[in-house]
């Protein structure tokens, strides 16, 4: 599948609050203002992250900076998780012939090549 058969969800929705999608190669005037969009909302994402971290660490904030503050968090939420959903559905499907398909029965792959199951560091000890 082709970038230009995949919808790209858009950083926005519409005034109803519909998730907005473009058709396209990505290399359009949309495309970029998406791209430039994504990256302000995930540096306001990290600056938020920051300032939480700083609010929290004092220890001497009121009920309304705390509500003011977790609301803002919910919305960055929302919005890093909009920028995820769209890039990883514009992620390329690897083609390989050798990868296990999903119904062959390994689950969460916790066996190796063998058929032994697979063990955490600690566990190999004891």
């Amino acid at each position: 599948m082709s970038p230009t058969d995949t919808p790209r969800l858009l950083p926005w929705s519409s005034p109803d609050g519909k998730p907005c999608f473009l058709l396209g190669d990505g290399t359009g005037y949309v495309s970029r203002l998406a791209d430039e969009m994504e990256e302000a909302q995930l540096d306001s994402a990290a600056e938020l992250g920051e300032e939480a971290h700083r609010i929290l660490a004092g220890r001497a904030w009121t009920p309304g900076e705390i509500h003011l503050l977790a609301l803002e968090l919910a919305t960055s939420l929302a919005d890093v998780r909009r920028v995820a959903e769209s890039r990883g559905a514009r992620l390329p499907v690897p083609q390989d012939d050798d990868a296990p398909k999903a119904d062959e029965g390994h689950g969460d792959r916790d066996f190796n090549d063998e058929g032994s199951r697979l063990r955490l560091p600690a566990e190999a000890f004891g």
